[in-house]
């Protein structure tokens, strides 16, 4: 059963994918989120329609109402075979500020995949902090080697308090929803 937080995250974000990870590899990654970027998209890409194209080639690039942390807006994600595989966010000089990954079809910083558990993406409850706002009793974790990358996981049955994180045997099971990339 998935917890309360990752449905409510699913429910109010477009194209999120509530699935198992795919450990063996069988399906294609479509992208690799990495302290460079995602794909083509890196610091300095200008954010809109043609440069996303550009720097995803295949890729069909629509307007999605998404959700962060600390709200939710209007922004452009990248289809690939009608998958949603990137949210792409405005930084306020025009660029590229952040990429979100939302689909199991792409891979981390160190292979990790949606809905790999913490203990999977070998990640520990103290390299962690507790989600705020609409990430609220999510595990928001950096990925490990990486400066740019973070990743945010969800506690299967946990529910509560969503201020702190849970005990580490519980944590250690947390779901990957997101591998998130930031501007330097």
């Amino acid at each position: 059963m998935r917890s309360v937080a990752c449905l409510l995250l699913c429910a109010a974000v477009a194209g999120c994918v509530a699935s198992d990870a795919d450990p063996a590899g069988a399906l294609p990654t479509y992208v690799t989120i990495s302290d460079a970027g995602a794909g083509g998209i890196g610091a300095g890409t200008r954010y809109g329609e043609a440069s996303l194209k550009a720097a995803l080639p295949g890729a069909d690039i629509r307007g999605v109402e998404a959700a962060r942390e600390n709200g939710t807006g209007h922004t452009l994600a990248a289809f690939v075979d009608g998958v949603q595989v990137v949210q792409v966010f405005k930084a306020a000089d025009g660029s590229v500020g952040e990429i979100h990954g939302v689909t199991h079809r792409l891979a981390g910083p160190n292979g990790e995949r949606i809905g790999m558990s913490l203990r999977q993406a070998g990640l520990s409850r103290e390299s962690c902090r507790i989600g705020r706002n609409l990430w609220r009793g999510m595990a928001v974790c950096p990925a490990r080697r990486s400066q740019q990358v973070t990743l945010v996981f969800s506690v299967p049955g946990y529910d509560g308090p969503f201020d702190e994180l849970p005990a580490a045997a519980v944590i250690g099971e947390a779901e990957l929803q997101r591998i998130i990339w930031q501007a330097p």
